[in-house]
């Protein structure tokens, strides 16, 4: 059995050497040499026998021998390619069944239920407790990045790592023991230099120039919220005026005959009028919000406590509470100022839009009270 393991390794190298692609920078011989240490070092471990442990070398040596095909499903085509070499070496069918069946539980959705299966799934995924284990990733990321026309940024990479520790777990008690703490430093360094290209992304990110854009742009939105209200303001008390003016000088004068001819023009001059303080009061009458806020909106960045019309229902615990935690998460007191500069805009579009429209119903308003006082008083002049 001894003589098939080397016959193997020779035809394993020869293999690679003459069909696999020059990109395959990560699963290639030196991978396949790593797994052939390292499953060897297991077996040693869990205790095989030596036919065990000969089958399991050999499980490694072909594990990889697929990608001289395809990369998406190269397990069946490793099992094959290492029961053709296993036949032609008189080696006997349930052998090489076990072998194929070792080869297949290396896919990353099998769950290994035997001994063995076990074995060969931990020594397959044993560079995530090794030493070396960011320079094969980094050597992982050339080959995916050339083989799938993409690229990775960092961070993306580094989550995608992350990701795949927290699927990741070994299934023998020896890996568990022996490989798990090295695990968990690799992981912690993965952590580690996440964090360090967030804070780094987040530090450019939201530096000065973004608080200046939320307060410049912020103190706009706020000095055109005092100019409606300045413009409805105006119309207000010019419409007040006309009203007044009205009542005390004009519709007195109706009850007389000779100026009936002023009924109409009157009534719709102070329709209008009425119209237009209607028009500018709406435009600046206050909105309060009625929901009351709790913590969870808080985090799910559901509500705005920055705004006095969100929080007035909060106790001020909560209050209290939901200030601290703004402080302490940047993304959360981003997303607040967000949506205060938001909801600003959309209180600012429905006050110029009811403007507009006052204005358009004051200038309509006199144009045809004008019209219909020369009307009516051309009218009654010639009748």
């Amino acid at each position: 059995m001894e003589n098939i393991i080397i016959q193997a390794e020779n035809f394993v190298r020869q293999l690679f050497e003459t069909k696999l692609s020059t990109v395959n920078f990560y699963h290639n011989i030196e991978h396949t040499q790593r797994v052939v240490e390292r499953i060897t070092q297991l077996a040693e471990w869990e205790g095989c026998s030596d036919g065990e442990k000969n089958a399991l070398q050999l499980v490694a040596w072909f594990h990889d021998t697929g990608f001289v095909e395809k990369d998406e499903g190269h397990e069946e085509v490793s099992a094959r390619i290492a029961a053709d070499f296993l036949k032609s070496n008189q080696v006997s069918n349930d052998e090489i069944e076990l072998i194929k069946s070792l080869i297949l539980v290396s896919r990353k959705e099998s769950i290994p239920n035997s001994k063995l299966e076990m074995i060969t799934k931990d020594a397959d995924c044993s560079h995530v407790a090794s030493d070396y284990y960011f320079e094969v990733s980094d050597l992982l990321r050339q080959e995916i990045a050339l083989k799938r026309n993409t690229t990775f940024t960092d961070l993306e990479w580094l989550e995608g790592n992350k990701s795949f520790f927290v699927m990741q777990q070994f299934y023998t008690d020896s890996a568990k023991l022996k490989w798990q703490p090295f695990k968990d430093l690799n992981e912690r360094e993965l952590d580690a230099k996440i964090d360090k290209i967030k804070s780094k992304f987040n530090s450019r990110k939201r530096g000065r120039g973004v608080e200046t854009m939320f307060r410049v742009t912020l103190k706009n939105h706020i000095e055109l919220s005092a100019i409606a209200d300045t413009k409805a303001n105006i119309l207000l008390s010019v419409n007040a005026i006309i009203i007044s003016v009205a009542l005390s000088n004009l519709v007195p004068k109706l009850d007389s005959a000779s100026n009936s001819f002023l009924v109409w023009p009157t009534l719709i001059f102070m329709v209008f009028s009425v119209a237009s303080v209607v028009l500018s009061v709406l435009s600046t009458r206050p909105n309060i919000s009625s929901v009351t806020v709790t913590k969870d909106m808080i985090k799910n960045k559901q509500t705005n406590i920055l705004f006095f019309g969100n929080f007035h229902k909060m106790g001020l615990k909560d209050f209290e509470w939901g200030i601290d935690y703004l402080i302490d998460n940047d993304d959360v007191l981003y997303n607040s100022l967000t949506k205060d500069l938001y909801y600003l805009g959309l209180v600012l579009e429905r006050k110029y839009r009811l403007l507009r429209i006052t204005y358009t119903v004051f200038m309509f308003g006199i144009v045809i009270s004008a019209l219909a006082f020369i009307t009516s008083y051309y009218i009654t002049m010639n009748f």
